[in-house]
């Protein structure tokens, strides 16, 4: 794999579209040749129309030849740089989808000086160019591979910019505190101050809470994007494998009475509202001597810590309420009070009077299921989807869902927090100017204005697939 910052400026090709039989396929030509490469292997139905002088963004209709004859009828969209994805002159080739004839038009393009695109090269050129920033550029990716309406709404987001005027916000906070600082520095000799203390701290202070907030935002932004992770959770035989096929809607998870069947995590997605929640189906929380149900028991408790949303099953016709409250605080002690707990009283089928508890479930808002009569259970998905929601509306109109952000985000805000910690020892200029070009350097790590890593584009660009 050729690294990215050393590729050169050669007409690039390949096809844009899925590989196999189809209608239609399309491949895409860039660089500063690629309109005249097209014009020796295209005629146009129009007499004498050479793309090289047509107007850009205009559709031509017409024929590819190679040196056998005619190829396919084609229809050529031509987009002149800088107008164009890439920056670069560009084409697309809109032919019949069969494979003989895509790979036909690749060879008779590459005799003509294109060279094959590597993968995510077509949007590294527009990185390069100036037509989309780093961050603008891993949201490509992300739209590609967004498989639910929550994901593809972040992306988008992401990719018109709103994250990246953000990072360009604090970076413009950052240089103008910067530059006080360092301009003090000229001229300490003659002790001179250019900005008054407590501003600069509630300068500082301000960067922070906004750095805080872009970090605390990804908490949320990385699970819409990746899918919500949900633990179903519970003492053994309550109906948690039974609950799992139902919101799944296909038999997933092995049933049986048999306590402690479910011996390792199961897991599987499926998409309610345009939301995609990962449902993670768990062995039984209970006290056993079997080593290995222990071992399923020891992962329960580690998907516990990485679900977002928890699912507590248990068997509303034999459970008091004082052993509901045992476990909650086991839970609330194991994952925190700001981890979503759902109660799932199961078995209402098994019910032959309104338990006693009745009311006090009521009032901790359990939802009364009867899993294997398929009960109630759509109240689940509306209660997974109104927390989904209510986090959201409450969360910032930007998300950060990008672990390499989050991570310089992370190491920003690091040093922020030295920053006001020394200007409040009144510690030297130097230490202060040195430590602001650091946080400098993580933020433009994020748009890609400064790439310390060469491997970090080879990263992002190599899981690209080859048309984009």
């Amino acid at each position: 794999m050729q690294a990215y910052k050393q590729l050169d400026d050669s007409t690039i090709c390949a096809l844009s579209s899925a590989q196999g039989h189809a209608a239609v396929a399309v491949i895409r030509i860039s660089g500063k040749e690629a309109l005249s490469i097209v014009d020796r292997i295209f005629k146009s139905r129009k007499p004498d129309v050479l793309l090289v002088n047509a107007v850009s963004h205009t559709a031509h209709y017409g024929q590819i030849y190679n040196k056998d004859g005619l190829l396919d009828e084609v229809l050529v969209n031509i987009y002149k740089a800088p107008r164009s994805y890439t920056g670069e002159n560009s084409v697309e080739i809109f032919c019949h989808g069969s494979p003989y004839i895509q790979q036909k038009i690749l060879e008779v393009l590459l005799e003509n000086n294109c060279r094959l695109a590597q993968a995510g090269e077509y949007t590294f050129r527009a990185f390069r160019n100036g037509k989309l920033d780093l961050s603008q550029a891993e949201a490509v990716a992300d739209v590609i591979a967004s498989d639910s309406k929550s994901a593809h709404d972040l992306a988008i987001r992401q990719l018109k910019g709103g994250f990246s005027k953000k990072i360009d916000a604090l970076r413009h906070e950052l240089l103008k505190f910067t530059s006080l600082i360092e301009l003090e520095l000229d001229f300490s000799e003659e002790d001179v101050e250019f900005a008054d203390r407590s501003l600069l701290l509630s300068l500082i202070e301000n960067i922070e809470k906004e750095l805080i907030s872009l970090k605390d935002s990804f908490s949320l932004g990385n699970v819409l994007k990746k899918g919500i992770p949900v633990a179903i959770i519970g003492k053994p035989n309550v109906g948690k494998s039974t609950l799992l096929n139902v919101l799944l809607n296909e038999e997933r998870a092995i049933v049986s009475a048999i306590p402690g069947t479910t011996r390792d995590a199961i897991e599987d997605t499926v998409t309610l509202d345009g939301i995609s929640f990962r449902f993670i189906d768990t062995a039984g929380l209970r006290e056993t001597d079997s080593e290995i149900e222990n071992m399923g028991i020891e992962k329960t408790i580690e998907k516990i810590n990485q679900a977002f949303i928890v699912l507590y099953v248990f068997d509303i016709s034999q459970t008091e309420i004082e052993e509901l409250n045992e476990k909650l605080d086991e839970l609330e002690a194991l994952c925190g009070k700001e981890k979503k707990i759902i109660l799932i009283g199961n078995k209402s089928d098994m019910l032959v009077e309104t338990p006693p508890t009745f009311k006090k479930l009521v009032e901790k808002d359990c939802v009364f299921i009867s899993a294997k009569r398929r009960e109630n259970t759509h109240m689940i998905a509306d209660k997974l989807i109104d927390i989904v929601n209510e986090a959201h509306m409450n969360a910032s109109d930007i998300m950060v869902s990008n672990v390499r952000h989050y991570e310089a985000l992370n190491h920003a805000h690091s040093i922020i927090s030295d920053i006001i910690a020394l200007i409040h020892s009144n510690t030297s200029h130097e230490l202060l100017a040195a430590d602001l070009r650091r946080a400098l350097h993580y933020l433009d790590e994020i748009t890609g204005l400064k790439i310390s890593n060469e491997n970090v584009l080879d990263e992002i660009f190599s899981n690209f697939c080859i048309g984009k």
